[in-house]
This record gives structure tokens, C-alpha cells and sequence, in this order.
């Protein structure tokens, strides 16, 4: 074969070797940008993954309930305090007739000067509540007219004025969002006064803040949620109550 032939020949082999091997680099390419595209897309599983937006929207860690409001705390002289308007505030009842206020009208409010760091001086020393508590030339007007926020038609002697948290809860004194009237409970006899097994709940509560049996906002969100269940939701149901503070009032 003459030489120039002999070249052409070379040359047209050449170019085709040139264009499969590109050819087939240019196949493997495109199958790893495959392979790595649909492995960022599938989970462990094979299955896609949740996008950034999905991940980015689910629920975060930690999701209680909106802290509860704080009130100002003790005062040195209290005034009366405006109370929701008449009629707008309505009762909740339990299964066994318990009645339980109206979280938009009261939500309950806590007392800013206790908190876990300060119960020694605070709702654990004996007098605490006393040096705190609004007079009845305060609580009296406001008792008539939360009555008439929820439309209370009894004798007020038969209800409590009744913190929802309270003093020895660290429950703000005199917040009306902290303040509802409590109708008697089921059992009460007509005109022998406050029937309210809800004392009992508070002081059980405080033994076990003051023990360390339970903490001081968990013991606060329990009975704002609710009173009946506020034991058993922490587990105390068999803890005994506080002891008697002779200076205190029931209820504090």
C-alpha cells in the first residue's frame, strides 16, 4: 500500500477511536450526575427525602403551651382592678361537675418575685402569702363585679373569690387575669360558705414545690389548665398537703 494511502488509512481509524472514546466518557458522566442526583434525592430507603421547606416547617422541639402571663407582683397598697365585662366570661365544667374558669378571661397570671431560685424566701416561708395578700376593701369590689363578668347569679358568700394560681403557687395577688369567682362544688349545702376541694390540690402542690418533688412552673401550668387533674398530671396523687400556716388564709 502506498504510503499516502497507508496515512489516510491511519487517520480515519484514529478519528474514530477518538469519537467512540469520547463518546463513551461523555455516557459515564452523565449516568454519575444521574446516580448522584437521585441519591441527594432518596433517603436511606430509596424513598425522596422531606425538602428544606418540609424540614424547615415541621414542629420544633420543646412545644408547651404559651408561657403564662406574669403579673406586677406584691404591691405596697392595692387598687381595685377593672374586671371583664359583664356577661363575657363563661364556666367550664369537668365530668364530675367541678367547675373550671374561662381561659380567655383567666388564664391565670404569676407572681414575678417567686420564682425557683427564691422559693426559700418566698412561697416556703411561713407568712409569705399573708404579707402579700390584698385586703377585702380591694378583693370585695372586684368580687362583685367578676361575678358579673361570669354571670354569676348565687350568694357571693357561697363562692370563692379565688386565685387560679395561687399565692402559695406563686400566683400573682391581685392580676385580675389571675382572679375569677368560684362557684361551690358539687355537695355544697346553701349558705354555709366556699365548698372548695381546690384548697386541697394548692397546699399538695406547694408541699411538693418545697419538697423539690416537682418544680414551681410545672406545678403553676398544671392547676392553670386544670385544678381537678393538676395531681395526677405531675404525679403527686398520694402526696400529703402542706403544713397549716397560721398565718395564711385557706386557699392561699
Amino acid at each position: 500500500m502506498p504510503n499516502a494511502q497507508r496515512w489516510a488509512a491511519l487517520a480515519a481509524a484514529a478519528t474514530t477511536l477518538i469519537a467512540v472514546t469520547a463518546t463513551g466518557c461523555s455516557s459515564d458522566s452523565d449516568s454519575g450526575k444521574d446516580a448522584g442526583s437521585k441519591a441527594a434525592k432518596a433517603g436511606p430507603s430509596g424513598t425522596p427525602s422531606p425538602s428544606s421547606s418540609s424540614s424547615s416547617s415541621s414542629p420544633s422541639s420543646g412545644g408547651d403551651a404559651a408561657a403564662i402571663p406574669a403579673g406586677q407582683g406584691p404591691q405596697g397598697s392595692y387598687t381595685v382592678q377593672n374586671q371583664p365585662p359583664p356577661g363575657t366570661c363563661s364556666y367550664r365544667y369537668t365530668a364530675a361537675k367541678e367547675p373550671l374558669p374561662d381561659p380567655k378571661c383567666t388564664p391565670g397570671a404569676t407572681n414575678p418575685k417567686v420564682t425557683q431560685a427564691t422559693l426559700k424566701t418566698t412561697i416556703c416561708r411561713s407568712g409569705y402569702t399573708a404579707d402579700i395578700r390584698p385586703g377585702t376593701n380591694i378583693t370585695g369590689r372586684e368580687k362583685t363585679a367578676n361575678a358579673a363578668s361570669y354571670g354569676y347569679k348565687g350568694p357571693l358568700k357561697d363562692a370563692e373569690y379565688d386565685h387560679l394560681i395561687s399565692l402559695q403557687l406563686g400566683g400573682d395577688p391581685n392580676d385580675p387575669r389571675n382572679l375569677w369567682v368560684q362557684p361551690p362544688s358539687p355537695g355544697h349545702k346553701a349558705g354555709a360558705g366556699p365548698n372548695n376541694p381546690k384548697d386541697v390540690v394548692e397546699s399538695k402542690l406547694k408541699a411538693a414545690i418545697c419538697s423539690g418533688k416537682t418544680e414551681l412552673v410545672k406545678a403553676q401550668r398544671a392547676i392553670a389548665k386544670d385544678w381537678t387533674t393538676a395531681l395526677s398530671t405531675l404525679g403527686l396523687t398520694n402526696e400529703k398537703p402542706a403544713a397549716k400556716d397560721p398565718k395564711a388564709e385557706d386557699g392561699e
